[in-house]
């Protein structure tokens, strides 16, 4: 049914496909991206549908997925969190120490690892919303330091964990067919997605990545919500340092090394804005899940690791551009 507008024209309203398709043409672009690349990879190689591949992806990228969703809050924001691979490496690590070394039981060094990490997300959150310090350096400075701590305690040395310690089953235990590590991160998907879209919380934290001073003056306490965001990014890097840890059977210093940048780029490969104000976790998985089949299917085409990461890297530029410049114009246009 068409409409007339106040000059007597006609209006015709688009169709609900439509609206949908211009509201979230970057979760779909994406979405069509991450097909494409499974499209592509299952004619190289045989092997990349077959369903013991798909669960080796699903768990592998557990810890990518559950930090991921935590960093979409970070640049909903208009922050960053550079701090994650470190943070990931330091409680796997003394995970490990506490277990092995210490004996202490696997609640309370799950517990003390979401503390610890907790702890670190606070001194994030401190110097950037209550110093003003911008993130990119507080975080920075926080990487360097958190993985010196980390190669302090282990001096260079990967440390075991118990074979028959419970906390393994975090990383190997299986549940109805499904890995222990997707099912706790499928959990922290719907929770993220459920706070950035229907509770008051994530409300605010858009409200600040669109604009921090109206937030204020709209009575939001914006220096306390980005001190949350900031202990929620590392707790979730705590937590995906032990599932690393227990899958494994042991925590280094050298776990997590580059994983912030694969962290921000499943992050803005979803489509969450880097200028703050927009964020999505749907378009976090498939930026997650996209980069996760782009590294398993290089390996399964044989493809030497020396040139992996430069197809990865430029795979990943070229799905942001295509994203940003092509199927999503507006979002930029308005940006400049």
């Amino acid at each position: 049914m068409s409409m007339v507008n106040l000059r007597g024209s006609r209006v015709i309203p688009h169709s609900l496909p439509r609206r949908m398709l211009h509201n979230h043409s970057g979760v779909v672009s994406i979405a069509l991206f991450f097909v494409c690349c499974c499209v592509v990879f299952s004619l190289i190689t045989s092997t990349f549908f077959s369903g013991a591949n798909w669960m080796n992806i699903i768990r592998q990228s557990a810890p990518l997925l559950i930090v991921a969703t935590a960093m979409t809050l970070v640049i909903t924001t208009g922050g960053i969190d550079l701090s994650v691979g470190s943070t990931l490496a330091l409680v796997g690590a003394l995970s490990a120490i506490a277990l092995n070394n210490w004996g202490l039981p696997w609640p309370v060094v799950l517990t003390g690892g979401l503390v610890l990490g907790g702890l670190v997300g606070a001194v994030n959150g401190f110097f950037i919303a209550y110093e003003g310090i911008p993130a990119f350096i507080v975080t920075l400075a926080t990487l360097a330091v958190v993985r010196g701590v980390a190669l302090l305690i282990t001096q260079g040395y990967s440390i075991p964990i118990p074979e028959d310690s419970a906390f393994a089953l975090m990383g190997r235990a299986w549940v109805i067919g499904i890995p222990m590590p997707a099912l706790i991160g499928i959990v922290v998907l719907i929770f993220g997605h459920i706070v950035l879209n229907y509770m008051r919380f994530g409300r605010y934290v858009t409200a600040i990545g669109a604009n921090v001073e109206g937030a204020r003056r709209s009575g939001i306490n914006t220096k306390a919500v980005t001190l949350r965001v900031y202990i929620i990014s590392s707790m979730a890097a705590a937590l995906a340092g032990m599932i690393i840890t227990a899958r494994l059977g042991s925590g280094s210093s050298n776990q997590g090394e580059g994983f912030e940048l694969q962290v921000i780029a499943a992050v803005v490969l979803g489509s969450t804005s880097l200028f703050g104000g927009f964020g999505t976790i749907l378009g976090t998985l498939l930026g997650a899940m996209s980069i996760a089949i782009i590294q398993n299917g290089l390996i399964l085409s044989h493809i030497s690791p020396f040139y992996s990461q430069i197809a990865t890297g430029t795979i990943i530029l070229l799905a942001i551009w295509l994203n940003t410049r092509i199927l999503n114009p507006s979002r930029t246009t308005a940006k400049g």
